[in-house]
């Protein structure tokens, strides 16, 4: 019923930036945390960012002052900004959100198809 579309990945030079985007692409009753996870060739996942339904914001240590995760609720989507990139940012980047899908049901966890940043010189 729900499925999360990401876009915006690619590849950059250290130094440069790529902004990340997750949408919804099925009317739901509510969104609460959305976040992103990243896995790196040989690498657990790992988890990057997550924003709530108040706007509140975390961060692993690893992207802190570099990314800036948001949300436009209006279009049930979160954003990635990721500036000052490093070659160990390269991962495959996946969106998660958490969804009610209707009233009376439980939330659900749904997750992106992933979408790869390479950085690299």
């Amino acid at each position: 019923q729900v499925q999360l579309v990401q876009s915006g990945g690619g590849l950059v030079q250290p130094g440069g930036s790529l902004r990340l985007s997750c949408a919804a692409s099925a009317t739901i009753f509510n969104i609460y945390t959305m976040g992103w996870h990243r896995q790196a060739p040989g690498k657990q996942r790992e988890w990057v960012a997550l924003i709530t339904s108040s706007g509140m914001t975390n961060y692993a240590d690893s992207v802190k002052g570099r990314f800036i995760i948001s949300r436009d609720n209006a279009k049930n989507t979160v954003y990635l900004q990721m500036n000052s990139l490093q070659p160990e940012d390269t991962a495959v980047y996946y969106c998660n959100a958490q969804v009610v899908v209707s009233y009376g049901t439980p939330s659900t966890n749904y997750w992106g198809q992933g979408t790869q940043v390479t950085v690299s010189s």
